[in-house]
């Protein structure tokens, strides 16, 4: 209108501020955690005062000390696997963060004989010196990357451990398809001194420093990248020491900053709880949980544990596993499976553990999508088809290595 003066928009940043419902005058937070601001202990201590919630996890067979169980046993033959995988996702990212599964293996002639089997492992491995996170040289025995080196010496119990569809089914409910499996073997001897409390991999293996460069959001996406177990080969007595758990405290956001700090692992040794387990059981939990291997109370129980350690196909393991020499040693008995029955939830297990099911990193000009897909074959594509067309151990290697090579820049 002719004679008045039209009204100033604010700046736009402004308005968007605004819209937001923030305050323009306020600071953006730092994206890190500081070093000379430490966590919150009484919010932790809130934290881990909470209790498991039995209607959330109607298919447990109980709780103990915070601590959901499963009988695989007592479940019905055919189980509702997804509501499972619900439940225990549940406890993994919001629950109590741990759960144990009974009768995980119920063969233990087959544990056994694979006990020889890591037994001859130790033995050929003595001449050098290695220790492991916590315990120094000898004092207890340990087999790095157990998982490759268990395949290459004894391919037929690999094959029937690892076919296992449980071990599958759990690996699925907390990272998806395409996980890839490293395991190395603990066992603790009478008079094995415990842990100091901690986090694993990835950030749990850093230092305070190294950790707090790692943004907030990466270290709360730490955790869902790994899943951590353990498949008890002897039983555990709780004199024995099993792992103690603070259930809980994997929701602690600063948690990976926090468990270096003095009160908090005083915290964590007034308040772990542990389970007793038998040879076969298995124990899963979110390595950002918490958690620390117990004191080895008794003269006669060398506790025999196969560690775990699973990774996101988004993630990067902590070991290197050369599943060529894998699937070279094992593939005929892969092949004997399939030949029983074919492509069984124990053959799907059992590919899922020694293949890579991600195809990325590749180079998409030699190894572009196929029509209407988004990505080219992955390792268990090419094993799931040479199952189907007979391939002998030559034809899967040799197709595995083209593609390989083909992936390369």
């Amino acid at each position: 209108m002719v004679g008045t003066t039209a009204p100033v928009a604010p700046p736009l940043q402004n308005q968007n501020a605004q819209s937001n419902g923030i305050n323009s005058a306020a600071h953006i937070p730092s994206r890190v955690y500081s070093l000379s601001h430490p966590p919150s202990l009484a919010s932790f201590e809130t934290l881990c005062a909470q209790s498991a919630n039995p209607d959330l996890y109607p298919q447990a067979t109980s709780i103990v000390s915070n601590i959901p169980i499963y009988d695989l046993s007592s479940l019905p033959h055919t189980p509702n696997t997804a509501r499972l995988q619900d439940e225990w996702h549940h406890i993994l990212l919001s629950g109590p963060g741990v759960f144990v599964l009974r009768n995980f293996f119920t063969d233990t002639a087959l544990l056994q004989h694979i006990n020889t089997v890591f037994d001859a492992i130790i033995a050929s491995e003595s001449s050098y010196e290695k220790g492991d996170h916590f315990a120094a040289f000898s004092k207890n025995g340990r087999i790095w990357n157990s998982f490759q080196k268990h395949a290459e010496r004894d391919p037929a119990s690999f094959v029937r451990y690892y076919s296992n569809p449980w071990l599958a089914h759990v690996c699925e409910a907390w990272l998806g398809p395409a996980y890839q499996v490293t395991t190395q073997v603990n066992i603790v001897k009478p008079g094995g001194k415990p842990q100091v409390t901690h986090r694993d991999y990835h950030l749990g293996f850093q230092t305070a420093e190294a950790c707090a460069k790692f943004p907030k959001a990466m270290q709360m996406a730490s955790q869902l990248l790994t899943l951590q177990g353990a498949v008890a080969h002897s039983d555990m007595p709780l004199e024995s020491g099993p792992t103690r758990f603070l259930p809980f405290s994997q929701q602690f956001e600063e948690g990976f900053m926090a468990y270096r700090v003095k009160e908090f692992q005083e915290y964590f040794d007034r308040n772990w709880v542990s389970v007793e387990l038998k040879m076969g059981d298995a124990v899963f939990f979110n390595p950002a949980l918490f958690h620390a291997a117990g004191e080895n109370r008794t003269t006669d129980v060398e506790r025999s544990a196969n560690l775990l350690q699973v990774s996101s196909a988004m993630g990067r393991t902590m070991e290197s596993i050369d599943t060529l020499s894998i699937i070279s040693k094992c593939w005929d008995e892969v092949r004997r499976l399939h030949a029983e029955a074919g492509m069984t939830s124990e053959v799907q297990a059992i590919l899922s553990a020694i293949g890579e099911g991600y195809p990325f990193p590749t180079n998409l000009d030699r190894r572009p999508p196929a029509p209407g897909g988004m990505a080219p074959e992955s390792e268990i594509d090419i094993l799931q088809k040479a199952l189907e067309r007979g391939w002998s151990t030559e034809e899967v290697l040799s197709s595995i290595k083209t593609i390989r090579k083909d992936a390369m820049p």
